[in-house]
Order: C-alpha cells, then sequence, then structure tokens
C-alpha cells in the first residue's frame, strides 16, 4: 500500500477519495517543517499547502516520487532538490483562480467603501461613521493589472462586465491576442499603466532579484486617490514605501491579501498603516477551490505512483 504524506490539512473528500484508491494517508501532527521530517518515514508521495517542502524534507524521504502542491505557488519547495532525485514537483495550476479573483473584487469594494472601518465605527457606537467621509465607485474608474494571467483575466471579466469599470492591463509575457480576447486594452509599460490607474490590483510576483513589482517609485506614480490590492505574492510591493504614502495622505486605500513574511513579522510596516485592509492569505480558501486544488493533488498523486508523468510537472529555474 502507498503511502501519500499531508503536511497540512486538505480537503477531507480529497483524502477519503485517495483511501478509496488503496492508498494509506498521514498528516503531520503540526504544520512544521521539523514535524514533518520527523514524521514522513517512507512516503512515496507528498501533498504540500503553504509549508512547502524543504531539501532537508527531500533527502529524508528515500522512497519519495512525487511532491504536489496544493496551490500554484512553489517557491517554498525544494524543486532543484527533487529534481536531482528525479521526484516530480506538481502544482495546482488554476484550480483556485476563479477564487482568488472574486477575493481580489471583495477587497477593491471593501477598500472602496470602508467597510471594515464602518463595522469597527458601528461597533464602537459611531453611527455618525457615515458622515466623516463618503466611499467611492467603483463603475467607470479605471483598473490597472499588474500582470494579466488566469486570476487577473478573471478580475477583468467582473470588474469590467460586473461592475463596468475601464480594464488595462500591462504583462510582457502574455500575448497580444490574449488581451484581444478578453475585451482588455494592454498598456505597453507599467509606469504608462500606473499613471492611469484609479485602482491597482497586483497579480504578478517579485522577479529573480527579489526587486518588488512596484517599489516608492511606482507608488509615486499613482495619483492620491488611488487603492491598490494584492492578492499575488507579499513580495510584489514595498509595503514599507505602501505604509509611507497612505499615511501622508497620497493614496486613498489598500488591501492586502498577502504579506512579505507569513505570518507577518511584528514591525512589519503594513500591520500599522491606515487606511489598509489586512486579510490572512485566504484568496484561495473557498470550499470550491479548496476541493479542485485537493483532487488535482490527488490524481496528479495517483498518476504519478501508477508510472504516468502527471500533470502541471514544475521545472527547475535556471
Amino acid at each position: 500500500m502507498s503511502t501519500c504524506f499531508i503536511t497540512q490539512p486538505i480537503h477531507p473528500e480529497a483524502i477519503r477519495f485517495l483511501q478509496e484508491q488503496g492508498f494509506h494517508t498521514r498528516l503531520a501532527s503540526q504544520p512544521t517543517m521539523d514535524a514533518v521530517i520527523a514524521e514522513v518515514g517512507d512516503a512515496e508521495a507528498i501533498i504540500t499547502r503553504d509549508l512547502g517542502f524543504s531539501a532537508a524534507a527531500v533527502a529524508a524521504v528515500p522512497r519519495l516520487r512525487i511532491i504536489a502542491c496544493h496551490g500554484s505557488g512553489t517557491n517554498a519547495i525544494a524543486v532543484a532538490e527533487a529534481a536531482r532525485r528525479g521526484i516530480y514537483v506538481t502544482r495546482a495550476v488554476n484550480a483556485n483562480s476563479r477564487s482568488v479573483a472574486e477575493m481580489t473584487v471583495a477587497l477593491m469594494l471593501a477598500a472602496a467603501r470602508r467597510v471594515c472601518a464602518a463595522d469597527a465605527a458601528v461597533r464602537n457606537g459611531n453611527w455618525g461613521f457615515r458622515y466623516e467621509g463618503a466611499g467611492i465607485e467603483l463603475h467607470g474608474k479605471t483598473l490597472a493589472l499588474v500582470g494579466f494571467g488566469a486570476i487577473a483575466r478573471d478580475v477583468a471579466r467582473i470588474a469590467g462586465l460586473g461592475l463596468g469599470m475601464k480594464v488595462r492591463a500591462w504583462s510582457p509575457s502574455v500575448p497580444d491576442d490574449v488581451f484581444v480576447a478578453h475585451g482588455v486594452e494592454r498598456i505597453a509599460s507599467l509606469e504608462d499603466l500606473l499613471r492611469q490607474a484609479d485602482v491597482v490590483s497586483l497579480h504578478r510576483p517579485a522577479d529573480a532579484s527579489g526587486q518588488p513589482v512596484l517599489d516608492a517609485h511606482h507608488l509615486d506614480l499613482l495619483g492620491n486617490h488611488a487603492i491598490i490590492v494584492n492578492t499575488s505574492r507579499g513580495s510584489a510591493i514595498d509595503t514599507r514605501a505602501l505604509r509611507d504614502r497612505l499615511v501622508a495622505g497620497k493614496l486613498t486605500a489598500a488591501a492586502l491579501d498577502v504579506m512579505p513574511h507569513e505570518p507577518p513579522l511584528p514591525d512589519e510596516p503594513a500591520l500599522s498603516s491606515p487606511a489598509m485592509i489586512l486579510t490572512p492569505h485566504m484568496g484561495a480558501t473557498t470550499q470550491e477551490a479548496l476541493i479542485r486544488m485537493a483532487m488535482m493533488c490527488v490524481h496528479q498523486v495517483m498518476d504519478c505512483l501508477a508510472g504516468k508523468v502527471p500533470a502541471h510537472v514544475v521545472l527547475p529555474s535556471g
């Protein structure tokens, strides 16, 4: 009987399905790499979430054949070390795109209408909050999408067709015909895109250099009325520069579902920022997305252990 070791809880339907197919499943006692290394044993397959799977963990599993990532980001997985051992690393491509897109739009609306601050005001007896500053209507505003992958395309549909926003995007890697097919205007440079933006939504991680996509220079291209939303990666934006501009009134609001360190460090600038909505990397956390991601991982594991090449294999960079 093959063993699939799971580093963090996944949807129970996927676990039941694995067991029905004759697999033995084990869950780490704690979502830490130390616990994983101590407990993984002779597993042939791993399903991991944001914990990832380190090089030390790879070295600790002699029979390992596949590491299936319950999501699209594999930066916390030792992909190169796995490849040296002939171990597949896979990811759950586009399984959570719609859920993250809906979270993006929810954060846009919450920031534009000051929903979190209004909730806190009512709970604190301040019904007069409604007179303390008007919100912003998104209809007719320009949405600037930084990156134009699957999530951004879903955001474009929801915001364009549902909210009547003017959607523009920048991506150096997406072909022109994709922009045409989605009815989104392609902007040639990130700087030009930001100069036009009322709302900026980040859908592109930092590059290999570690430099954020939006740094102080880019933030200064935005108008005082602008709103920023990040549901991509915490490293995509300089949160200190973002905080400073919110304090100075050079931006209207921001909403982050991702942070440079997760959980955030005590001195994380975003934690002390006004007009900032923070959520705990929950964009993909819907019942529907969790089932899709878990089942995609399960089928990748089953294919691998049946001698097939699983879908969505990740190769080492460089």
